[in-house]
């Protein structure tokens, strides 16, 4: 179920027509690598998995949308964030991610 969220946030950020190249290059980068780490937390972490990719969900359909509201696109940052929150010594790699896609994800609202 994870795996297939992923997939269909790859799927959106691929068809964005206001995503220039380089960062989806760099956001499809970053969404396999998420894809590994959600996968891992998964098996002892379910809910808090399903949690991160729906929220990296929403915020990649706040950051792509053609008329983006950025108090939405904060709320749903706010919430990807949160979602992580805890797992930096555990989970590293998976805060980085998310991290990084943050960061991304906000910057495309310039």
């Amino acid at each position: 179920m994870i795996k297939d969220t992923i997939e269909e946030i790859e799927a959106r950020i691929s068809t964005a027509s206001n995503v220039d190249e380089p960062r989806r290059r760099e956001l499809l980068g970053l969404l396999a690598t998420l894809k590994t780490e959600v996968s891992d937390l998964s098996r002892t972490h379910g809910d808090q998995a399903r949690s991160i990719a729906g929220f990296v969900g929403v915020s990649a359909h706040e950051a792509t949308r053609a008329d983006r509201n950025p108090r939405l696109l904060g709320l749903s940052l706010e919430g990807l964030g949160a979602s992580a929150a805890g797992f930096e010594e555990s989970h590293p790699r998976l805060t980085e991610m998310v991290s990084a896609i943050s960061r991304t994800l906000s910057n495309l609202g310039i």
